[in-house]
């Protein structure tokens, strides 16, 4: 099976080499601000931009997309809240299991629903397993499943779930304190997820800064994501782009 997104993540997991992500969420920027995104991305050598968010009210899915891939060569990434939150024009998908709470929908519930139109997609499909840290402040993430998030000092807890993530399958974790966190997720949980696991690590929420996005990786993310604090200062996509790539 050819997985080359996935693959790539390997690959530079393997050469250690530290990856930046764009989270765009596709009811927050107009035609004109995504494209502007999507040119600081090219200019910056973004390595993916995710696209998705926890509540997409609009029908523009496809449109973004598809705009991002008429674009530039950067691999689009789905990141869904929701089994409809799909669209074939991306390159592939974080089949997204919500390891962290106990809400059996999405632990297993929506991908049921949502297996027959993932599998004829064509999308490369890449398990995740998603564990929710609080950032200290509700966010929609944490309101729309309907989840407890993993409290910000229970590094064991963390460690343990990422754990069983893995052994269960799942090629990816991705650890989130959700869009607009009060606070990133602590270094330490990451260092303790990180030392327990040999899949690749997607860290985001709350990252605002080069240096946070400095202090993660060097922590054991592998791929640093920021979406909201970009949607308020797009220059931020340079900044971190350059800190994280810094690294390599």
């Amino acid at each position: 099976m050819n997985n080359p997104v996935y693959q790539n993540i390997l690959d530079k997991k393997a050469k250690q080499h530290k990856a930046f992500a764009v989270l765009i969420d596709p009811d927050k920027l107009d035609v004109v601000n995504l494209q502007k995104t999507i040119d600081l991305a090219v200019q910056f050598k973004i390595d993916f931009i995710f696209v998705g968010g926890s509540l997409v009210v609009t029908d523009t899915l496809d449109q973004v997309v598809f705009q991002i891939k008429e674009a530039c060569d950067i691999p689009v990434v789905l990141f869904p809240g929701s089994p409809d939150q799909i669209t074939p024009k991306a390159d592939a998908l974080l089949y997204l299991s919500l390891i962290s709470g106990r809400n059996p929908e999405l632990l297993i519930g929506q991908h049921v629903i949502s297996a027959p139109f993932v599998k004829q997609s064509g999308l490369e499909i890449i398990p995740v397993g998603y564990m929710l840290i609080d950032g200290g402040s509700p966010t929609t993430v944490s309101y729309i499943s309907n989840t407890n998030p993993i409290p910000a000092n229970k590094n064991d807890i963390a460690a343990c779930t990422a754990m069983a993530g893995e052994m269960l399958g799942l090629k990816v974790i991705y650890m989130d304190a959700g869009s607009g966190a009060k606070n990133a997720i602590p270094t330490s949980m990451i260092q303790q997820v990180a030392k327990h696991i040999k899949a690749p690590i997607i860290v985001g929420g709350g990252i605002t800064t080069p240096e946070k996005a400095i202090e993660n990786c060097k922590a054991g993310a592998d791929i640093i994501v920021v979406g909201n604090a970009i949607e308020k200062d797009p220059l931020l996509i340079q900044m971190i782009a350059d800190a994280i790539h810094g690294l390599n």
